[in-house]
């Protein structure tokens, strides 16, 4: 058992579900935005989730989703969890995990102190966070932009329930950020690719050796 739970996200492509697991992971993530690079369409995501693997736990991203679309995805895609990565107030966070019976994530942007207290705020209602750099104001991605913040603004904070840091996150900057803010959850999608929406199975695995790295598994002796 790893020490940190990876979550690879953006998958387009069998050979990137099959890398993600086979590199350890623990989530393999789907966006449903029709603007990312890294869209995928319900059965293109149906045809990927049914290929991977035991252990892989299912995410689809979605962007101030209606009823109609969540319902339309998760009819036919077999998911493990919803993203909620737009705007969407905690009233509607509510209102999605009972209605699809799912556990949700709710992502974050994290630009400045004044931004923690929503951290706090939504990590009363939904079943993780995702802390996540704040796009610009012009930005047409609400995520995978390749963008980090500054981590220490969440140094030593804690929230109820389980928490992931995302953005601007590659191989090489990982450890240093997970044992900074001692995240046991992290989020990578640009950092891994060989050009946007493709995945590089090497930099998925060095990605995963590094934020375990950080973490050393204790030793049963």
């Amino acid at each position: 058992m790893t020490d940190v739970r990876v979550k690879i996200c953006g998958l387009t492509r069998p050979e990137d579900v099959a890398a993600a697991a086979s590199a350890g992971a623990s989530y393999g993530g789907f966006v449903f935005f029709a603007k990312s690079p890294r869209h995928v369409s319900p059965e293109a995501a149906r045809a990927l989730a049914l290929e991977a693997p035991v252990g892989l736990a299912k995410v689809a991203l979605v962007v101030d989703a209606d009823d109609a679309f969540l319902d339309e995805i998760t009819g036919r895609v077999p998911l493990d969890m919803l993203q909620l990565h737009g705007a969407e107030t905690p009233g509607r966070v509510a209102e999605i995990k009972a209605r699809y019976g799912l556990p949700v994530m709710k992502a974050v942007g994290v630009g400045a102190e004044a931004d923690l207290p929503k951290l706090d705020l939504y990590a009363g209602v939904a079943d993780q966070i995702l802390v996540d750099a704040k796009p610009s104001q012009d930005a047409e991605l609400p995520g995978g932009n390749g963008l980090a913040f500054d981590w220490r603004l969440i140094q030593g904070r804690r929230w109820a329930g389980p928490w992931m840091l995302a953005g601007g996150l590659t191989p090489d900057n990982v450890g240093a950020a997970i044992r900074l803010t001692g995240a046991r959850q992290v989020d990578v999608s640009s950092g891994v690719e060989a050009r946007p929406g493709v995945k590089d199975a090497g930099l998925i695995r060095h990605f995963v050796e590094a934020a375990n790295a950080a973490h050393p598994v204790p030793r049963l002796v």
